[in-house]
């Protein structure tokens, strides 16, 4: 379901370091999920997660902040299909280091 898809930030929550120059490039084996992200604020993040048979994902997160600051968060992502097939995940997010706080997010398949 996600294996080569790319997506990008359409809303986040303030707390949030994810911004519509973030683009997230998603892979999937089975129901490992992996990806890699940059853009914005953010020079460097990676995910892993796992992937249930309605393909929510349960992921953590990890990235190098262009400050120079790592950090790291744990994350829910739920899937809406949209009418042109494309994937809209809404997430909820939250900080385990590096920051506080927790929000949501949505980011699209492009």
């Amino acid at each position: 379901m996600y294996n080569n898809k790319k997506f990008k930030s359409i809303e986040n929550s303030g707390s949030g370091e994810v911004s519509s120059e973030t683009i997230f490039e998603y892979f999937q084996k089975e129901n490992i999920l992996w990806a890699n992200y940059s853009g914005g604020s953010i020079l460097l993040g990676n995910i892993i997660g796992t992937v249930d048979e309605q393909g929510e994902i349960e992921m953590r997160y990890q990235h190098l902040s262009n400050d120079g600051t790592f950090k790291t968060g744990k994350c829910i992502s739920s899937p809406e299909i949209l009418p042109n097939k494309k994937i809209r995940l809404h997430e909820s997010w939250e900080w385990t280091s590096g920051l506080d706080g927790k929000g949501n997010s949505i980011i699209e398949e492009i």
